[in-house]
C-alpha cells in the first residue's frame, strides 16, 4: 500500500462505517486513478470533496433530510443581516470625530473598517450579478476582509471597528457561506435591497454635525436589535414551516444561534459580568462570553444530529413478564 492510498483511506473516516465497508475501496481506487504520478499527498480539492461527501452521507444516515435546506435557509437570513449591518457601518464610517477632538481617524473615515464594509456591499452586488460559484467567493472575500482588519490595524497603528462589531459580522459571514448556488431571482436581488435599507437607516440616524462613533450607544442598540430580529425571524420561519411538516426552519434556527449570541455579545457579557446596564462590560467578560458562544453554538448542531439519529433508530422490543423463556 502506497502512502497516497493510506492517506486517502484515512480521509474515508469522514464517511459512516457501513458506507466505508460497502464503497470505500471503490472511492479510493477512483481517486488513485485520477491522481498525478508521483503524488504522495491528496490534493486539497480531493480532501474537501471527501470531507464534504462524508458529512453528506452521515447526514443521510441519520435520517435528517432537512438539515442541508436548513443550512441554506440560515445562510439567506445571515447574509441579509450582514449586508444590512454593513450598509449601516459604511455610513457610520463617513462621520469621523472633529479634528480637534483628539480621536484618531483614517483620512475622511472613522477607521479601516470602511474597506471591509465596502467589501460586503460589493458582495451584495455579486449576489445579483455573479454566477453561482462566484457569489460565494464574494462572501468569502468579505469574511477574509473582516478577519484581516485586526492584524491590519495592529500593523498600521490605525483605528478599526471594535471586536463587538467585527465578531457578529464574522459569524454571520461564515453562516452565509452555506448559501446555495441555485437561487431564484428574488433571492439574488434581496441582498441589494438589504444594503440599501442599511444605508438609508444610517443616513436617517446621522448628520454632518453629529459624530457617530462605534462607541456610541446607537451602535450597541443596532446590534441588539439585529439579534432580536434574526431570532424572531428564525423562530417564525421554523414555526410556519413546521406546520407543513418542513423542519428546515428548526435547523436554521439552531445554526443561527451562534450569530445571534455574537450580536447580543454586549448584554450577555454584561449579565455574566454583573455590571449595571449603563456601564460597558469588562474586556475579560466580553472575551469569555464570545468564546463560550463560539464553542456552545456550533456544538449544539452535532448534539442535535446525534439525538435525531437516536430517535430515528428503530427500537428493539424488550422482554416482558409474559414472554416465555
Amino acid at each position: 500500500m502506497t502512502d497516497l492510498e493510506r492517506r486517502y483511506l484515512r480521509l474515508l473516516a469522514a464517511y459512516p462505517a457501513d458506507y466505508r465497508r460497502a464503497r470505500g475501496a471503490e472511492i479510493v481506487g477512483t481517486y488513485l486513478d485520477l491522481a498525478q504520478p508521483g503524488r504522495r499527498w491528496p490534493a486539497p480539492a480531493d480532501v474537501a470533496d471527501l470531507v464534504r461527501g462524508g458529512l453528506r452521507q452521515r447526514v443521510r444516515a441519520s435520517g435528517v433530510i432537512h438539515l442541508v435546506p436548513g443550512v441554506r435557509l440560515a445562510a439567506v437570513v445571515a447574509l441579509l443581516t450582514a449586508i444590512t449591518l454593513a450598509g449601516t457601518w459604511t455610513v457610520l464610517e463617513l462621520h469621523p470625530a472633529p479634528p480637534n477632538s483628539g480621536e484618531p481617524s483614517v483620512g475622511p473615515f472613522v477607521s479601516l473598517g470602511i474597506v471591509t464594509w465596502v467589501g460586503w456591499l460589493l458582495a451584495a452586488a455579486a449576489q445579483a450579478l455573479a454566477p453561482g460559484r462566484w457569489h460565494r467567493r464574494a462572501v468569502a472575500l468579505a469574511v477574509l476582509l473582516t478577519v484581516a482588519l485586526v492584524p491590519a490595524a495592529a500593523l498600521t497603528d490605525l483605528p478599526r471597528p471594535p471586536l463587538f462589531v467585527l465578531l457578529p459580522q464574522l459569524g454571520l459571514g461564515l453562516v452565509a457561506l452555506g448559501s446555495s448556488r441555485e437561487r431564484p431571482v428574488s433571492l439574488r436581488v434581496t441582498p441589494l435591497v438589504a444594503a440599501v435599507a442599511g444605508l438609508a437607516f444610517a443616513v436617517s440616524s446621522t448628520s454632518n454635525s453629529f459624530a457617530w462613533t462605534y462607541r456610541a450607544l446607537t451602535a450597541e442598540l443596532m446590534l441588539q436589535s439585529a439579534a432580536v430580529a434574526v431570532l424572531v425571524v428564525a423562530v417564525l420561519l421554523a414555526m410556519g414551516l413546521a406546520l407543513r411538516g418542513d423542519h428546515r426552519g428548526g435547523w436554521a434556527t439552531l445554526i443561527l444561534l451562534t450569530p445571534v449570541g455574537l450580536l447580543a455579545l454586549q448584554p450577555l457579557a454584561g449579565a455574566a459580568d454583573g455590571s449595571p446596564a449603563a456601564f460597558p462590560p469588562s474586556w475579560t467578560a466580553l472575551a469569555a462570553t464570545a468564546g463560550l458562544v463560539a464553542l456552545v453554538g456550533p456544538a449544539l448542531l452535532p448534539v442535535a444530529l446525534a439525538v435525531r439519529a437516536r430517535l430515528a433508530r428503530p427500537s428493539t422490543p424488550g422482554r416482558t413478564w409474559n414472554t416465555p423463556r
